[in-house]
């Protein structure tokens, strides 16, 4: 299957071994959460404003890298207790 930011998004959620943890620290029902991750459903989809949740959740920035990369950026993490910094 070719790499979606849903489908690493999904391999994230799936390989935190937590998703019923996840989909209840994100606010979202498990079906709802599992429907949006699912890369073959069409009709349901994975909003930006749930994927920055899930990787605040997870601590997994892999869709985020994959996303810079297809851009032809580079993600650089900053040094811990920048300014700015939220944490989860």
């Amino acid at each position: 299957m070719r790499r979606s930011v849903t489908s690493i998004t999904q391999n994230a959620v799936l390989g935190a071994r937590r998703s019923k943890w996840v989909a209840q620290q994100i606010g979202k029902p498990y079906p709802t959460m599992m429907r949006e991750l699912n890369p073959h459903d069409h009709s349901a989809k994975l909003g930006a404003d749930t994927l920055l949740e899930i990787m605040r959740v997870t601590r997994d920035v892999a869709a985020l890298e994959y996303m810079a990369q297809e851009m032809g950026y580079q993600l650089t993490p900053r040094s811990a207790g920048s300014a700015g910094d939220k944490q989860p």
